[in-house]
């Protein structure tokens, strides 16, 4: 047989492509395979609904949101569902969603729920069963302890009290566990589930590549060409797979670069860079989009279609291929050029018939009470739920948010951006709770130079071991459970500096993200580079300020976002009213200011590379960001309660009596809870209007605009650094190497292709001057200039900075508030507004809005 191993394409044209070249060769078995496996979501769905798809959820639509281990707001299923979520928890009109997570990782998605409960794989799965049963009137028996079954209780409670707007998903990669979500959503008849228009950004098959491999190796594969993926790094059987190779006649991959499975193969068909494609997509059942390539070819490259065209005798360009397919296939009474202008189609897909269900489950009435129309189907599937056990520790693998499945690891940018969880770059480890951390003598410690340390450990699974794996203590980890990422353990074709981390596919046993594993401590000590060490907020609620959805809703806002006070004449005066010395006029022209919600805000870290690759921010390295020299313009801080809620934080703080009690209690509020609440917030430089750092400097080279911008003259900062010693903020970084064309800092900046990448609209600095956000002013002025020049005022939005253009979630807002009709001056006007340390007397040109958390018992 001729057989294709390529990635998920979702392509109509690709798709078309293949199927007409089995017409002209006989025997060709195409199999799609994805690195981290959604086959038990896919089959879920296959079974219930007729199509091999991923469910698509609207989270804006959600009013209560229940997740078992779904890390919605990564990369879960392809991610791209943070936006809808994020809409739904910024409070409007009184109202604002409910999130709770059943979870053994810490995950984004878990620190940013209102309710976390961490537990087991196993446990998550009884949980589940419960809950279904708990919904459809059945009797589901389980021993989960009564702290769990409480917060089952309650779930099922919110549930039926939301109805319809209730919302139920799981990343369990159990096809139970997605069944038994998919019965309760239609038993909620859900309206943030529509099983009209599911998902194809996930279409592997783990059964037809196990049977390929097997063929393979069985010598009945004659020829075997692969695409867009790299089995021999993320095949936990890759050792199977090479031997399979081996017995192929012929064998093909095309590639980028240099991969493990290049290595293995007699040829490798150099690929177009996806940036120089002409393609395709339907990610979304009916939704059609055109890929265009931004650039032409850079080297002779020629892309996998293209290849298959010739392959079949065809001159036709796949330009003129895709064109053909949309014309006769897709765009109906549409034209090609309304659809190239436009990039997408969207068609009306028909309503799935109610008889294809078999997963419908009961229906909740508008009392809460249920009508049986449960399928025995499922009865089996809740069963096995219910039993579900493990032996030893349960290890969950994931993917980080910035590194994903590894494809992208030869990027710098994604190596060095820091976790937000752990606010580790430059590694991947295992997580552990305290309690088995300190049962297995595992610590983790900061050294003299300010840097973290940690122990090593043996992960076994199935008797196959990964010694030497560097241990993070996760506040939050269900005792019980380990976790690690995918994506790292790379090494052909990386350059040595960015050969990091551990291969976790080796124990992706079957594609199932679980495994039961024994742990072990090995011998060693771990380098991290960590940026964040103080991990708690310690009581300071000035800093991040914190209300609950009832308090915002029924008090004035001078209670839950009060004004700091100073003294002035020995008499204690709001900070706003004092300046240190007198203001500029700033009423006339552009006046940036930028607003950051905190609820919208989910920490992901987009902001964080579209700031390094806007303003050709260098990559350091893992040695010069362990020693606090890291050069993010941008960064996420992320905190933990050291109580169960930072409310009790500063109750507890408030409450310090003493010298004595004060020095020990702020101690002890060091350390985070086993399960804190988690806060994130950004930060970049403030712009403030008092700059302290301006009044400092000897040479002048950081000073203020008239349009609120905070300056730097590289050519006149002569490295004094007394600009950071003021900086209430610490967001000035200093220049300490050339990190361009030198051999010690080889990050892609050192060649024509990795120069490239570089702005040229922005200054690539030399060593030894302070950088910082500029609020993107190379933006801001080719805005007024294209403005100026087409003769029009300027329109709210269009003045952008990296960061704002990059938050899909609407967290951070840029603008002129000037424009008295724009939307960064309606949020200025907002009652949950405050500046970062105002009583400091800055006068930020940054503000946030108060972190509103829905209430326990709501």
């Amino acid at each position: 047989q001729i057989a294709f191993l390529t990635q998920t394409y979702a392509s109509p044209s690709t798709d078309r492509l293949i199927a007409e070249f089995k017409e002209s060769y006989e025997n060709v078995n195409h199999v799609s395979y994805d690195a981290i496996s959604e086959e038990a979501a896919i089959r879920a769905y296959e079974e219930a609904y007729g199509e091999r798809a991923l469910a698509d959820y609207d989270f804006s639509k959600a009013e209560l949101i229940v997740s078992f281990s779904a890390d919605f707001l990564a990369d879960w299923q392809g991610g791209g569902f943070d936006s809808g979520y994020s809409r739904g928890r910024v409070p409007s009109k009184g109202k604002m969603s409910k999130h709770l997570q059943f979870e053994a990782n810490m995950s984004l998605t878990g620190a940013n729920a209102d309710k976390r409960i961490p537990l087991t794989p196993s446990e998550q799965k009884k949980a589940l069963a419960s809950l279904y049963g708990k919904l459809n009137n059945t009797n589901v028996n389980t021993d989960l302890s009564d702290r769990i079954n409480q917060a089952v209780e309650t779930a099922a409670a919110q549930l039926k009290k939301a109805g319809t707007k209730g919302l139920v998903v799981t990343g369990l990669n159990d096809v139970n566990a997605q069944r038994i979500v998919l019965a309760i959503n239609k038993m909620l008849n859900a309206e943030a589930f529509d099983p009209g228009t599911p998902r194809f950004v996930r279409q592997g098959n783990t059964a037809a590549l196990t049977q390929l491999i097997g063929d393979m190796n069985a010598g009945k594969v004659g020829a075997l060409i692969i695409d867009g993926v790299n089995p021999m790094f993320s095949l936990p059987n890759a050792a199977e797979f090479a031997e399979g190779v081996a017995k192929v006649d012929l064998s093909v991959a095309f590639s980028t670069n240099r991969t493990e499975t290049t290595e293995i193969c007699q040829f490798v068909g150099a690929a177009n860079h996806y940036l120089e494609n002409w393609g395709d997509v339907q990610l979304k059942k009916g939704h059609y989009s055109l890929v265009q390539p931004v650039i032409r070819e850079l080297f002779d490259t020629r892309q996998f279609q293209q290849a298959l065209l010739k392959w079949m005798g065809s001159d036709k360009s796949y330009y003129d291929y895709v064109k053909e397919t949309w014309s006769t296939e897709i765009l109906g009474e549409g034209t090609w050029e309304n659809a190239l202008h436009d990039g997408f189609y969207v068609t009306t897909s028909e309503p799935l018939e109610e008889d294809t269900v078999t997963t419908s489950g009961s229906e909740i009435g508008s009392e809460g009470e249920t009508t049986d129309t449960t399928i025995t189907s499922l009865s089996s599937a809740v069963q096995q739920l219910a039993s579900a056990s493990a032996e030893g520790m349960e290890l969950t693998l994931y993917s980080k948010v910035g590194m994903g499945d590894g494809q992208q690891a030869s990027n710098p940018w994604l190596q060095e951006f820091p976790d937000p969880i752990t606010r580790v770059s430059w590694d991947n480890y295992i997580t552990v709770s305290r309690t088995d951390a300190e049962n297995l003598g595992l610590i983790n410690e900061n050294v003299a130079n300010g840097g973290l340390d940690g122990s090593y450990a043996k992960l076994t699974a199935n008797g196959n071991s990964i010694d030497k794996v560097p241990v993070i203590i996760q506040p939050g980890q269900a005792p019980g459970t380990v976790g690690m990422a995918f994506g790292y353990g790379r090494r052909t074709g990386m350059k040595s500096e960015m050969q990091t981390g551990v291969n976790a596919f080796r124990i992706y046993n079957d594609f199932n993200n679980i495994q039961s594993v024994q742990l072990e401590k090995s011998s060693g000590t771990h380098e991290f580079a960590c940026v964040q060490l103080h991990k708690t907020l310690m009581g300071r609620g000035d800093i991040i300020k914190e209300t609950t959805l009832e308090i915002f809703n029924t008090r004035d806002h001078a209670e839950w976002n009060p004004v700091p006070k100073v003294s002035l004449d020995h008499q204690e005066v709001p900070a706003t009213t004092v300046d240190l010395w007198d203001s500029f006029d700033r009423s006339i022209g552009h006046h940036f200011n930028m607003s950051i919600d905190l609820n919208a805000c989910t920490g992901c870290g987009a902001c964080v590379i579209a700031c390094h690759a806007e303003n050709n921010v260098p990559v350091v390295g893992k040695q010069e960001v362990r020693r606090s020299r890291d050069m993010h313009w941008l960064r996420i801080d992320r905190y933990y309660s050291s109580e169960d809620t930072f409310d009790e934080d500063v109750t507890k703080k408030d409450e310090f009596s003493g010298a004595f009690e004060s020095k020990s209690g702020f101690e002890e509020m060091e350390r985070a809870a086993l399960n804190p609440q988690v806060a994130f917030q950004p930060v970049m430089c403030q712009h403030c209007n008092h700059a302290p750092c301006e009044t400092v400097c000897p040479v002048a080279a950081t000073s203020h605009s008239r349009q609120g911008q905070n300056h730097m003259a590289y050519n006149r900062c002569v490295g004094t650094r007394y600009c950071a010693n003021n900086c209430p903020y610490k967001v000035r970084r200093f220049n300490w190497f050339l990190y361009n064309n030198n051999d010690e800092f080889d990050y892609h900046m050192n060649n024509d292709l990795g120069k490239m990448v570089i702005n040229p609209d922005v200054t690539v600095r030399s060593r030894g001057v302070i950088e910082k956000c500029s609020l993107c002013i190379q933006m801001t002025q080719k805005t007024i200039l294209d403005a100026k020049r087409e003769g029009r005022p300027i329109e709210d939005g269009e003045f952008q900075t990296a960061c704002s253009n990059a938050c899909s979630n609407g967290a951070i807002v840029f603008g002129d508030i000037n424009d008295k009709e724009s939307e960064v001056a309606s949020l200025k006007e907002s009652n949950r507004m405050y500046h970062l340390l105002e009583s400091v007397g800055t006068k930020p040109n940054v503000f946030y809005h108060v972190k509103v958390r829905n209430s326990e018992e709501a």
